[in-house]
């Protein structure tokens, strides 16, 4: 974390350690791979990595199943991989949304732990 002006530098004084090394963990320059990384760490963590692994299966199963819809011979064929494809497709849209979710989850918790040092320390020099 970078403290280019000296109120950054008294937020950065005012941290315990453990903020010091939540904000570490979220540089402001990552990117969404690293958002990614970052969302499978903490309490949910597990829950991210499963529902990461449950996109990739479901993404595997779309392809597969868009594959067979368009090579299809009957109607009846047809109609099956095709509702197949919009049901993993419904699937993997609000998977996905839950994923970006805990990562936008993440950067409004940052946010506030600095709006909380920064009260913190507005306070203190009222006293």
């Amino acid at each position: 974390m970078s403290t280019n002006n000296p109120t950054d530098a008294r937020i950065a004084e005012a941290l315990g350690s453990d903020d010091h090394a939540f904000l570490a963990s979220l540089d402001t320059d990552r990117g969404m791979f690293q958002q990614i990384g970052d969302s499978w760490h903490g309490p949910l963590g597990g829950w991210a990595r499963f529902a990461f692994v449950i996109a990739i299966v479901i993404g595997l199963g779309l392809a597969y199943s868009f594959y067979r819809a368009v090579t299809a011979d009957g109607t009846d064929a047809i109609l099956g991989w095709g509702l197949t494809c919009i049901g993993l497709l419904v699937m993997q849209g609000f998977l996905k949304e839950w994923m970006f979710a805990r990562m936008n989850m993440l950067t409004v918790l940052r946010e506030i732990k600095r709006l909380q040092v920064q009260i913190a320390m507005l306070e203190e020099d009222k006293s």
